[in-house]
């Protein structure tokens, strides 16, 4: 039990830690509302990959591969890239209010961050084969208690990475001026959009296939 919950608190690090969409959105809400935004985009994020976890782990992630239901996830989520690249640059080019609902801003993260996670294609397949992938660690048969250790291993990394990501973010931007922000918005904007023509690139194929 011991090393399969190494293995997948070090899997939830790896997992996490790659850059991509919740990260650029992390920044972008960090650097201008600093850490309860970073951190409630990071919660989000990681809502949406425990939901996906659940479903993997217990089998469910599998009907997700089909073509019909993975397809229009990847176009709702090179929607919403595309949508966070608009919205990241309009608000660059206007001047940024003094003050700002907390509470309302830290719903508005806590939501992208969750949607980020929950449209990602990617999750899809992955969280899918994570059950067979329990084969990897010496698991052929694997148990609820096993799925529970593996579970709570993942979760834990995650939840520790939010809050050293949040706290990183918020803390390379507390001293940072108007200008450097807008910089910021404008380098997550231009994220966004690779973001979305990478995951566009990705489907491709599918896109061509797909037939309704």
């Amino acid at each position: 039990m011991a090393s399969l919950f190494i293995s997948a608190f070090l899997l939830g690090l790896i997992f996490n830690a790659a850059p991509g969409a919740v990260f650029a959105e992390t920044v972008r809400q960090g650097a201008r509302h600093g850490f309860s935004a970073a951190f409630a985009v990071q919660v989000g994020s990681l809502l949406g990959d425990a939901l996906w976890a659940v479903l993997g782990l217990l089998g469910v992630g599998l009907l997700l591969q089909v073509k019909t239901l993975q397809l229009p996830l990847a176009i709702a989520g090179i929607a919403y890239l595309l949508w966070l690249a608009f919205d990241s640059w309009r608000a660059s080019t206007r001047p940024f209010e003094t003050r700002v609902d907390v509470r309302i801003q830290k719903r508005h993260a806590l939501r992208s961050g969750a949607l980020i996670s929950l449209t990602n294609p990617t999750n899809i397949g992955y969280w899918a084969a994570l059950g067979s992938a329990l084969g990897a660690v010496g698991i052929r048969e694997p148990q609820t208690s096993d799925y529970v250790v593996f579970f709570a291993g993942f979760m834990l990394s995650s939840l520790l990475w939010t809050i050293f990501c949040a706290a990183v973010v918020a803390r390379l931007f507390s001293r940072a001026g108007a200008g450097w922000v807008r910089i910021t918005y404008r380098l997550c904007a231009v994220a966004f959009v690779l973001l979305a023509l990478f995951s566009l690139r990705e489907n491709l194929d599918s896109l061509t296939t797909w037939q309704i």
